[in-house]
């Protein structure tokens, strides 16, 4: 009888820790589909009002950022939701990088063509992250990761708009970016963004190369007509 009493209690208790951790992973879950959704919705804001909220978008952003992380970072397995999260992110990122370019195209300038490829820039990396110095060192093993696919999602983005002189500039600061996580390689970036940057790269290489062709072509015929 008392050896049925604590499997019982046994039973009772493996119960409830297993209760426990479902419980856990639900509310993960939940962090991550608010974090999801709260993304979405701000894709959906006409670019007039979402620039003129900007801080108030940010703000609520980096809470459901931080609820995300830590919240999947205590589930076992996480790689579903690590990849739902970071496909998100890189979906802020390039909106952000879109309006901060509007930002500064609707400001007043004297010369068109440091500003043309300082708003190329903005888009591409963020907003003065990259200037006429050409410093990587904000690149680190940490958000390299997020860094390539700002740059990849926001060209494949708007490579229907871009010029021969744009592509010029992407490819230099693809390379410029390449070097960099050659550098970030040595300070311990992870195998996993090492496999994920790989992936991204993979994909990009191609749509860089025939576009920018595709550009120049292009040019090249209106300059005959």
């Amino acid at each position: 009888m008392e050896s049925k009493k604590l499997l019982l209690g046994v039973a009772v208790i493996a119960l409830g820790f297993t209760s426990c951790k479902d419980e856990k992973a639900e509310q993960a879950e939940k962090s991550v589909d608010s974090y999801v959704m709260y993304v979405d919705s701000v894709g959906n804001v006409a670019a007039e009002d979402a620039r003129g909220n900007w801080q108030g978008i940010e703000a609520t952003y980096e809470l459901k950022s931080g609820e995300a992380e830590a919240a999947i970072a205590n589930m076992k397995d996480n790689a579903a939701a690590q990849e739902r999260l970071d496909a998100s992110r890189a979906k802020y990122e390039a909106l952000k990088a879109k309006y901060e370019a509007e930002k500064v195209a609707e400001q007043p300038t004297t010369d068109v063509t440091i500003s043309s490829k300082q708003q190329l820039r903005n888009a591409l990396f963020g907003q003065g992250k990259i200037g006429d110095d050409m410093n990587f060192s904000w690149v680190n093993k940490d958000n390299i990761h997020s860094v390539y696919q700002q740059f990849i999602h926001t060209a494949e983005n708007n490579k229907d708009s871009y010029t021969r002189e744009d592509w010029d500039e992407i490819k230099l600061m693809y390379e410029a970016l390449d070097s960099r996580k050659n550098t970030v390689e040595k300070e311990g970036l992870s195998s996993e963004d090492n496999r994920k940057i790989a992936a991204l790269k993979f994909k990009f290489a191609p749509m860089l190369k025939v576009n920018r062709m595709g550009a120049k072509s292009g040019e090249m015929k209106r300059a005959k007509e």
